[in-house]
């Protein structure tokens, strides 16, 4: 039991609390056993690799519950913001016939993927279907987006969108792309021609990655310094750089 009396904050506490209860719904979720489509745009194929066959993250690099929240935060958004979207005249469909979300799989299963929406209908001037992918972002992220726009500031949505318009027949449509400035509210929005290339490029970088690791070959790391940005924030950095493999 939590002594609600020691010198940790009231605060501090109920966020501990909520913490556990996240943590304990997401231990109870059964594993991925499919490298996820919306993760190839990820820089290192190395640690793509350590994804897809579930290898244990570095001790102390588990996902902490404030990341966890952060994670519920995007799913309410995504929420919120279909909803908007269908008050503003688009028929969003998220769901098949049978209930299930919107995906494709390949490679025998092991590559999935599952969009946020398919626009079949709305206003004059889009084309329809379309798909439709929705992020929340913090101030400084979408700031950059709506400077840089999704090729440049987000590569890992970018490829996220190709790969999902190839597998899923919306290449004919540009993708409606939103993000919500969650300080603010604001809405980003962007139309996102299909890249083929980037599409077919995504898709061999998955085969790649899967038929490695059947081989059990490990891919070289993408980076030159164990200081670089990515490594540090890898939950598998030390893994990695213990490993000895040169670095491609």
């Amino acid at each position: 039991m939590m002594d609600f009396n020691s010198t940790e904050s009231f605060s501090g506490q109920i966020s501990a609390l909520v913490d556990i209860g996240l943590r304990k719904v997401r231990d109870e979720q059964t594993p991925r056993t499919y490298l996820g489509a919306s993760r190839l745009g990820v820089a290192c194929e190395r640690a793509l690799q350590f994804e897809y066959a579930q290898a244990p993250v570095d001790p102390g690099r588990e996902t902490q519950g404030r990341i966890l929240r952060i994670f519920e935060r995007g799913h309410v958004m995504e929420d919120c913001m279909l909803n908007w979207l269908e008050k503003a005249g688009f028929t969003v469909l998220t769901r098949n016939e049978v209930g299930e979300q919107f995906g494709f799989s390949a490679v025998d299963e092991r590559l999935q993927g599952h969009v946020d929406g398919v626009i079949v209908s709305g206003p004059e001037g889009f084309v329809y279907p379309a798909l439709w992918e929705h992020k929340c972002l913090g101030a400084k992220s979408w700031r950059d987006l709506e400077k840089h726009r999704l090729a440049k500031s987000k590569p890992v949505y970018a490829a996220q969108v190709a790969i999902y318009q190839a597998y899923l027949g919306l290449h004919e449509a540009p993708a409606l792309f939103t993000a919500l400035n969650a300080d603010t509210m604001e809405i980003y929005a962007e139309l996102v021609p299909y890249n083929g290339e980037l599409a077919q490029r995504m898709s061999d970088r998955a085969v790649k990655i899967i038929l490695a690791t059947d081989a059990g070959e490990l891919l070289p790391r993408s980076f030159l310094d164990e200081e670089h940005w990515e490594c540090r924030m890898c939950a598998w950095r030390n893994r990695c750089w213990t490993s000895g493999e040169a670095t491609g």
